[in-house]
């Protein structure tokens, strides 16, 4: 089947058809400035020189749809005859709350949850939403089915969701650890189990999504028992620009001593925070911070062995709440590419078993082991592919529903 994937953004969307019998991506691409003006479009397909880029005025999501619609279909650049070879779209939706456990058909009741969901992600969900909308007036008799990023954590025990407040405020309010980056997450943790040869069930898994957004999820069996991201994306590991975890009496010292509101200080621990903020405002690109850490620049070396120890941190607790664990893999951005990041997490858990190849760490490509033979706990760089992911997930759907 032909799955349109859809990532929706407030004033973006990515896009990409995939066919998922045979996991091959047809043809990707994005749109730009939706809503604001000077707007540009981006097709690509794979294996061909058919794609092109232009300048598209795109006053709202319905011409973003309708653009990329006409571009697949195109006699000449397109690579589907007709939209009825489009047998699904899938929506990648941030927030399900706790009302979604999977990926789910689309309905107008459906909708409506999606929508009572809005203010725990007040900056995607709108735009996920719209997305849908979208491509239900552009493609009215094609299938839709939403893909949370919370879904997959939606199995974390009540030990690890809860936080230490009167319980109250989980049962009026829905306060609890929801986490994020669940599509990665899942993707990933199978992805190790099949490079390992074993089944998925028998896999104790510490999946490390590290980019600009960074989350630690410790897998058992393919299922999510406990995350570092919790009510919102802020909490956690340090980020490019988000605080991560830290004592909440810190809001209330920052809004006395600095005279900021409480919604500026929120703004500064979103966005001038992470390694942006410990390097003294130098950066939230880790390669940056990297190449002035090498030349010894003090401000680079305190973010980012920061920024290394908390990930230790989080990975020798995940440790013990799975009692154990059989591989750590580091995917994303930074996840995938920085050789001395990883380098530098692993050495120091040799404590916990692990044992680094250093040339494979080093010069290898792609989906790969990257600890030596007889660690005792494997380590893989994985590359993460979120929107496989949601293909997939979106076909699922369909099966069970005697849709596809």
């Amino acid at each position: 089947m032909k799955v349109l994937v859809i990532n929706c953004g407030s004033s973006s969307l990515k896009y990409r058809l995939i066919e998922t019998d045979t996991k091959d991506v047809i043809c990707k691409g994005l749109c730009e400035r939706i809503g604001i003006g000077g707007g540009h479009f981006k097709y690509e397909v794979i294996g061909s020189d058919k794609g092109y880029e232009k300048d598209v005025e795109f006053p709202d999501h319905n011409t973003a749809v309708d653009t990329l619609i006409k571009a697949v279909t195109d006699p000449e650049n397109g690579v589907v005859k007709d939209v009825a070879e489009i047998g699904a779209v899938g929506h990648r939706i941030v927030h399900g709350g706790d009302k979604f456990t999977e990926a789910t058909y689309i309905t107008d009741e459906v909708m409506s949850v999606i929508e009572e969901c809005s203010d725990l992600a007040p900056l995607h969900n709108p735009a996920n939403i719209q997305g849908i909308k979208s491509c239900r007036k552009v493609m009215p008799d094609t299938a839709m089915v939403g893909v949370f990023d919370t879904a997959f954590h939606q199995s974390l025990p009540e030990e690890a969701y809860l936080y230490g407040i009167p319980y109250e405020y989980y049962e009026k309010y829905g306060i609890r650890k929801f986490g994020f980056h669940g599509m990665s997450h899942d993707y990933v943790s199978k992805e190790t189990a099949a490079i390992m040869g074993r089944d998925i069930k028998d896999v104790k898994t510490i999946v490390c999504h590290l980019g600009n957004g960074a989350s630690i999820t410790a897998v058992d069996g393919g299922r999510s028992i406990d995350t570092s991201m919790g009510y919102t994306p802020l909490d956690g590991i340090i980020m490019g620009t988000r605080c991560g975890s830290l004592d909440p009496e810190i809001v209330h010292a920052l809004v006395e001593k600095t005279g900021k509101s409480l919604d500026e200080v929120m703004h500064i621990l979103n966005f001038d925070s992470g390694v942006y903020g410990l390097s003294g405002y130098m950066s939230s690109d880790m390669r940056d911070i990297r190449n002035a850490y090498n030349k010894g620049d003090k401000a680079a070396i305190r973010a980012y062995d920061t920024y290394v120890y908390v990930i230790v941190k989080y990975i020798g607790a995940y440790m013990a709440a799975l009692g154990g664990a059989d591989a750590i893999t580091f995917t994303a951005g930074i996840g995938e590419n920085s050789s001395s990041l990883r380098r530098l997490v692993c050495e120091r858990l040799k404590g916990l078993g692990v044992e680094l190849d250093n040339d494979a760490n080093e010069n290898g490509k792609g989906a790969r082991m990257i600890s030596t033979a007889d660690s005792k706990v494997k380590v893989y760089a994985i590359p993460t592919d979120e929107e496989m992911s949601i293909a997939l997930s979106t076909v699922e759907v369909l099966k069970k529903l005697n849709k596809a």
